[in-house]
């Protein structure tokens, strides 16, 4: 669409229309096909003669089309122009129905408006949208992404959050008895509570709250990436137990075993540092470190 003389290639992957996911219209046709199609049929909308080709790569999505032609002469393309636009402004209308009856929310509000956008602009508007915006109310993504899965968080910001919850949970009910028979001994730690995440979050001050919402996931995504120090289970938090965890495979040689349990000391164990009966597991058991000087 940026200019007549321009060609293309395309090779379709995900199952994705203009406004979200494809949504299937034809069950005599595998998913791919189908999609395949929508594909091609865009191209003819645009005007291309539209060539297939399939690709010779290690993958099972390698058919591939080529635009290298057009079907007007250069003096119709302000009409066609025209064409693509309501072939877009159609696709919105169906997808935002498709969605309606999926979810099952109270989306009538947001269908108005796209239908009312859609439907409201006359053949002269339409030309002159044609020219000037492709696709009312489309939002590119930025050149740069924005990380929002709690990862560019700040380290004390979220060691603040860490220690916090972790305090919450252990504090939120008296001792409870874990035993752990190490050398004939039985030993008592401390796991602590669980709670749900809304029992959580109402212990966090506002302002936590406000930095966690600007992320995806939230209080969750945090905890999860934080997974030495917890476990978050249909919607509860939990303190991990590291002597609940599956043991390495046996099946590997001794030295390779060994190694690689060195190779994890590459961090500071949080239990042997914060916790208050230490950590769970002695040292040569852990996966993390008992002190900067096991740091590998």
């Amino acid at each position: 669409r940026s200019s007549y003389s321009c060609c293309y290639f395309v090779l379709p992957c995900c199952f994705f229309d203009f406004h979200g996911k494809y949504s299937r219209r034809q069950s005599k046709k595998t998913q791919y096909r189908e999609y395949l199609d929508f594909v091609a049929q865009v191209g003819f909308v645009c005007g291309f003669h539209v060539e297939e080709d399939c690709l010779r790569i290690p993958s099972t999505k390698r058919v591939s089309f080529i635009g290298k032609s057009r079907t007007y002469p250069p003096a119709e393309h302000a009409l066609i122009d025209n064409q693509i636009t309501q072939f877009i402004n159609s696709r919105r209308t169906c997808a935002v129905a498709t969605c309606d009856r999926r979810v099952g929310f109270k989306h009538k509000d947001h269908c108005d408006s796209l239908c009312e956008e859609a439907g409201s602009e006359s053949p002269e508007d339409e030309t002159e949208t044609a020219g000037t915006i492709w696709m009312p109310g489309f939002q590119p993504r930025e050149k740069v992404e924005q990380i929002r899965n709690c990862a560019s968080l700040p380290r004390d910001f979220v060691d603040e959050v860490v220690l916090s919850v972790a305090n919450l949970l252990l504090n939120a009910a008296p001792q409870k008895s874990c035993s752990d028979v190490q050398g004939g001994n039985t030993n008592t730690w401390n796991q602590g509570e669980s709670l749900s995440l809304r029992e959580v979050a109402e212990h966090l001050n506002k302002e936590t709250l406000k930095k966690l919402k600007r992320e995806y996931g939230g209080l969750q995504t945090l905890l999860k990436n934080n997974h030495q120090v917890f476990e978050v289970l249909n919607g509860r938090v939990h303190i991990r137990d590291w002597r609940k965890e599956k043991p390495p495979s046996k099946t590997k040689p001794e030295v390779k075993r060994r190694l690689s349990a060195e190779a994890f000391k590459t961090r500071l164990c949080w239990f042997f540092i914060h916790h208050p009966d230490g950590c769970s597991l002695p040292s040569e058991a852990c996966p993390y470190a008992h002190g900067t000087e096991e740091l590998r």
